[in-house]
Formats: C-alpha cells, sequence, structure tokens
C-alpha cells in the first residue's frame, strides 16, 4: 500500500486547499499534451483555413492560454498564480489524423503549473472540436496527459 497522502485531503475526509504560505519560491514548469482525431477531410479544412467559424488552430492557441491563467476559477482547490510563461503549440499529425496540442506553462512561485499545462491543453482541444464540429462531429479528444514537471519540493517529473 503506498504511504503518500493526497494534498487536498483533511484529517477527517474533508477536501481543503493546501497552504503553500512556508514554500520557498522555485521555477516551476509543466508541459502537458493531448489531440483531436478527425476525419482526413476536416483535417485538410482546417489547414486550408476553410472551417465556417475560422482560423481554428490560431483561436484554440489563444483559447488554450487564456484557459490557463483561468484554472484557479474552474478547479475548486487550485491556488491563483502569475504565470510568467504560457505556450500552445498545435501541430498537425497525419497519422491520427488529426492535431496535436501542447502547452508548458512557467512561473516562479509556491505551488505548480500541472494543472494550467492540462487546462490549456483541455481547452485547446475542445476549442478545436467546437471550431470544426460543423464539418465532423464524431472528433475524438484523447490522451491528454502531463508529459514533464519540474520545480518544487517532489522535484522533476517526466513521462
Amino acid at each position: 500500500m503506498s504511504t503518500q497522502k493526497l494534498t487536498h485531503i483533511g484529517a477527517s475526509g474533508e477536501a481543503h486547499m493546501v497552504d503553500v504560505g512556508d514554500k520557498l519560491d522555485t521555477v516551476r514548469t509543466a508541459i502537458a499534451e493531448g489531440f483531436v482525431r478527425m476525419k482526413p477531410e476536416t483535417l485538410a479544412l482546417i489547414r486550408e483555413g476553410n472551417a465556417k467559424k475560422g482560423d481554428v488552430i490560431g483561436t484554440a492557441r489563444l483559447a488554450g492560454i487564456m484557459a490557463a491563467k483561468q484554472t484557479s476559477n474552474l478547479i475548486p482547490l487550485c491556488h491563483p498564480l502569475m504565470l510568467t510563461k504560457v505556450s500552445v503549440d498545435i501541430s498537425e499529425d497525419a497519422t491520427l489524423p488529426g492535431l496535436r496540442v501542447q502547452a508548458t506553462v512557467k512561473l516562479s512561485g509556491k505551488t505548480g503549473v500541472e494543472m494550467e499545462a492540462l487546462t490549456a491543453v483541455s481547452i485547446a482541444c475542445l476549442t478545436i472540436y467546437d471550431m470544426a464540429k460543423a464539418a465532423d462531429k464524431g472528433m475524438e479528444i484523447g490522451s491528454i496527459r502531463l508529459l514533464e514537471k519540474s520545480g518544487g519540493k517532489s522535484g522533476d517529473y517526466r513521462a
């Protein structure tokens, strides 16, 4: 059995926000990824800029950046953070076929940015779906996961 404790659960099982006040500021980075699988015709439509709602990739990139900055408003026990970097990269992957989304989030602070990176990817993928659903309601969003994180007491992680 694991000896790890869940940090957001109190002694009597109630959820609470972790007190990070005594932690040292460190540089913290997280990278997350996900994908949207779609019909080859839908991918071509996006590539050619012919989606009815406009620039799918540009809009999804902005949505992901905005989402990372709003994570604490979406996930109840996340701390509001002063992010110093959010980048969302969206690339075509013919093997899916579809689009791969990767988000990198960084700050110097007392708590990590894994949730912000995962939120950025999730919302970017949902935005791709929203903008292209008129052409392909069967798109699949998948494999949203943390690729790596650095900084903080728990150290580095790499998938």
